[in-house]
């Protein structure tokens, strides 16, 4: 009796559609277990595929540009003697990003539409022969809308309401016909970047651009078109913070994981975001509701060999600065050996972008949207800093703000890096 088995896509996260890149296997190759058979990627990482059997490849289900999920066959193996007929699932997949892995909405977000797109009967009528222009009529209500996402009402040329007036539904039509032809310097009024040869100056090589370079770039361009984004620079005197964690790790044993300043930078973000519940949630895909999250999940940048990634670490509000360290250790080590899944990068509230390993002393960095902040930090330093009567040597914590206008104001923005600022100064707050 023949003993064919089967190899599947095992559960690599919530990811609905997966792109074949390569296929490493044909009819009548031997295959061990865990052996690569072929590469997956998503818009946010590259994945090697392994067996989840030995034996002798019989038939392959799938070839280069297929698009799979969970549980679609990949191939059909006579299993070698002894072989289960029904094998354990693969639990991991080894997964490769070559590009900052940004969380993104998959609903288009606003567009800021400020030039007319390609002329169309639904959005245009012909101009009367003495060739005036047709005066937009709108209610103040509607056109505050309108500006609201960036649109001039006067390229809307006949709305849908009594007289031709034009009503918020026409305004949404508008901006959703530019989604529809596409996000591009056209459409948002932005002049292109000529191209341009250089060939003349000096020998050159063209490198394409992988699929998730490709799409990262559209994301970034997206968030940085359509959120109006603010940064706010603030520094934290985290002297006393600094001597806490040098006096506990020295009370740890050989082997066990350091305490790093992070864990008390996300202790001190997180007791801000109860605090101040907008920047712990979400905009609707409409722009007109706000959703807010009761629970509290960071985003650490780690840097890997292979670019950076961003592991998510979960309900960090109920857990210690011990758990957070083993944690984020874990998971920075999955990283590095291109381990993470897509779920270990997935459910975000708030993200951390950290380069104080390295240095700089100020930086803007963007929403991972749909999240409506992040945080950066860059490396501490000794300051001499007035106290009212004498200068006194600290280590003061250069920290950077940016936020989602949309959502959060100058004003909450302030207060919120005031928060964390006096939690990380005194790390007693945050047992308040």
């Amino acid at each position: 009796m023949t003993n064919l088995l089967e190899i599947r896509v095992p559960d690599v996260g919530n990811v609905a559609e997966i792109d074949v890149v390569e296929v490493l296997i044909q009819p009548g190759d031997i295959v061990a277990l865990e052996q690569t058979v072929a590469t997956l990627e998503t818009d946010k990482a590259s994945m090697d595929l392994p067996s989840s059997v030995s034996g002798t490849i019989q038939q392959v289900h799938i070839k280069p540009g297929d698009k799979v999920s969970e549980g679609t066959l990949i191939a059909t193996v006579l299993a070698n003697e002894g072989e289960k007929s029904i094998p354990e699932p693969i639990s991991t997949v080894a997964i490769v990003v070559e590009t900052p892995a940004i969380q993104q909405d998959t609903k288009p977000a606003k567009l800021s539409v400020q030039s007319e797109p390609p002329p169309k009967q639904a959005l245009a009528t012909p101009q009367p022969s003495d060739s005036k222009a047709i005066k937009a009529h709108a209610s103040p209500s509607v056109r505050l809308f309108a500006r609201e996402l960036g649109v001039n009402v006067s390229k809307i040329n006949m709305g849908s309401g009594r007289k031709g007036r034009i009503l918020k539904d026409d305004v949404k039509n508008f901006v959703k016909q530019a989604l529809t032809e596409g996000i591009t310097a056209s459409s948002t009024g932005i002049p292109s970047i000529p191209a341009v040869d250089f060939s003349p100056f000096g020998d050159t090589e063209i490198l394409k651009l992988s699929k998730i370079k490709r799409l990262t770039g559209q994301n970034l361009t997206r968030v940085w078109l359509n959120l109006p984004l603010v940064t706010y620079h603030e520094e934290a005197d985290i002297t006393e913070m600094e001597a806490f964690r040098n006096t506990l790790n020295g009370e740890k044993e050989k082997g066990e994981i350091k305490i790093t300043g992070l864990m008390f930078i996300i202790k001190a973000l997180v007791a801000a975001m109860q605090k101040f519940p907008n920047f712990n949630a979400s905009l609707s895909a409409d722009g007109e509701s706000l959703i807010l999250k009761k629970y509290f999940n960071i985003g650490i940048a780690v840097d890997t060999p292979n670019g950076l990634v961003v592991p998510v670490l979960r309900n960090v509000n109920n857990k210690n600065i011990n758990e957070l360290a083993i944690e984020l250790a874990e998971k920075s080590e999955k990283a590095r050996l291109g381990k993470l899944l897509p779920n270990d990068m997935q459910g975000g509230c708030m993200t951390i972008s950290s380069l104080g390993g390295i240095g700089g002393t100020a930086f803007t960095p963007i929403v991972n949207a749909p999240e409506v902040a992040i945080l950066g930090v860059t490396r501490a330093k000794m300051q001499p800093v007035w106290n009212g009567k004498e200068f006194l040597p600290r280590l003061m914590l250069p920290l950077d703000l940016t936020y989602d206008h949309r959502v959060i104001d100058g004003a909450e923005g302030a207060r919120f890096m005031a928060t964390v600022k006096q939690n990380l100064s005194d790390i007693r707050r945050l047992l308040l």
